[in-house]
């Protein structure tokens, strides 16, 4: 009998990492992919797979999204992030809590739940997910102007903590009433904060002990970080933290630090964030029946409408109003509301608490991801194109060579494009001064690769690929970079 299922599930995998080119050819979310694929795979489905454990579902789903967390820290760059942090955090947090609220309304008026149970499935349905807008853009080859991607980026990475919190305490008011909406006031104003001081802590733990522990073995590495981002999450919980902020700021943090086999442990949790999306969507497809769907289709449909064109606006307009974002990059970032695996992840929550109508707000949910993905998903690079925040998609150069910091080495590798007004077009390296702990180890020419000496004259377009400490390739950058 275990043959067969794992034949079944090897064969899911592959056909799961099979949409994915699907995906990039005609420009359909992957996320939607798997999402039929687990349909298909269901009891409803030929695949007549029976699963309808809700406790499973949440153990997968905490553990897959604390590693997806995790990887999405990993590849945030803190010094593009840095100049959009404050509004980034503002929609984060305050924009969170605003989305639930006005779906909230929704929820009461036209959905027949109460307030508080309207609260909760706003909550449930309030974060984003980048990583589905970012590989929409990368299919049509398409990227976007300004500070857009970096504030989506740390907006989508940082708002999960907050609507998690949101979503156990208002599960918590609606099954425990006698706490009040006092204790969720109380966890609010104490498990970020301690999130985030958990995550701090933590991360600077892996960094020291990936580079300290001398492991005899490479494939260690993987191992030893995939159990210290459980540990995190864990531990922080257990004091009363919020462990998705935990995860996600320690991924931030060793991201931007010089650590040993940096590429490699890159690419593990890549992969693994990728696992754990197809997982969750697989087990969304594996929980839904079809057949109980049909009479919930149009309060799903107006619910998605109205937060798709209502409540993230107002969110989001409300938010930035202060800053120096345009209309259109607002409209934009308004638009940009899909909706991925957490709020897969969320909605178990109150099925395993046993919240009156939780069936009824998965089903709701269901339609939300499931459409949010489909319409705001498929027409992302249009929406683009239209309000003119769509720039041409760089795509980074590889070089035939691999570097990874040793320990006690502060130095990492890096990229430097040399504009057409750059001084140092027609200089030699030599007489840039470059300081001795810079040092230039290829240069991407066209087509080619030119291996550089003190003589090497620098043209315009060459890519430099630089060892170097940040001290050193900041003061190298501005000098590189400065117009003529």
């Amino acid at each position: 009998m275990i043959d067969y299922q794992l034949l079944g599930l090897g064969a899911i995998l592959l056909l799961s990492v099979l949409a994915s080119k699907v995906s990039d050819r005609f420009g359909v979310p992957a996320l939607v992919l798997f999402l039929a694929l687990g349909m298909l795979a269901g009891s409803d489905g030929p695949g007549g797979i029976y699963f309808d454990s809700p406790v499973i579902a949440q153990f997968l789903g905490v553990a897959a999204l604390a590693l997806i967390l995790f990887s999405g820290g990993l590849s945030t760059s803190w010094p593009e992030v840095r100049p959009v942090l404050g509004p980034s955090l503002v929609l984060a947090t305050a924009g969170v809590l605003i989305t639930a609220v006005v779906f909230a309304l929704f929820a009461w008026k036209a959905l027949g739940l109460s307030f508080l149970e309207g609260m909760l499935l706003g909550s449930i349905v309030s974060s984003t997910d980048a990583a589905a807008v970012f590989s929409v853009l990368r299919a049509r080859n398409v990227s976007l102007k300004g500070n857009l991607k970096p504030l989506l980026e740390l907006e989508s990475g940082s708002n999960d903590p907050m609507a998690a919190l949101l979503t156990i305490g208002f599960v918590q008011v609606l099954t425990r009433p006698e706490l009040g909406t006092t204790s969720l006031l109380f966890q609010f104003l104490l498990q970020l904060p301690l999130g985030a001081l958990g995550g701090y802590l933590m991360g600077r733990a892996i960094v020291w002990l990936v580079n300290h522990v001398q492991l005899g073995y490479e494939g260690l590495y993987p191992v030893l970080t995939l159990a210290l981002v459980l540990l995190t999450y864990s531990a922080t919980t257990l004091i009363g933290g919020n462990g998705f902020m935990a995860v996600y700021v320690a991924g931030i943090l060793v991201g931007n630090s010089v650590f040993v086999q940096k590429r490699s442990l890159l690419r593990f949790h890549d992969g693994m964030a990728w696992l754990m999306q197809i997982a969750m969507f697989l087990t969304l497809g594996l929980l839904v029946f079809p057949h109980q769907l049909v009479p919930v289709i149009g309060p799903g449909l107006l619910a998605t409408l109205w937060l798709m064109a209502v409540a993230r606006p107002i969110s989001v307009f409300f938010c930035l109003w202060p800053s120096r974002i345009s209309f259109r990059e607002k409209v934009f970032i308004s638009w940009v509301g899909l909706r991925g695996s957490v709020p897969i992840v969320l909605a178990t929550f109150p099925l395993l608490a046993g919240v009156e109508k939780a069936e009824f707000m998965f089903s709701i949910v269901f339609f939300v991801v499931l459409v949010s993905v489909l319409v705001q998903g498929t027409s992302l690079t249009l929406v683009a194109r239209w309000l003119g925040v769509d720039a041409p998609l760089k795509k980074a150069r590889g070089f035939p060579i691999e570097y990874d910091p040793l320990g006690g080495l502060k130095s990492d590798m890096k990229e430097l494009t040399v504009p057409e007004d750059s001084p140092a077009v027609g200089q030699s390296l030599v007489a840039l001064h470059l300081p001795k702990e810079f040092l230039v180890v290829l240069i991407a020419r066209g087509n080619d690769y030119v291996v550089p000496s003190g003589g090497t004259t620098l043209e315009a377009g060459d890519t430099l690929l630089i060892l170097a400490d940040s001290d050193a390739f900041s003061r190298v950058q501005n000098q590189i970079l400065a117009a003529a």
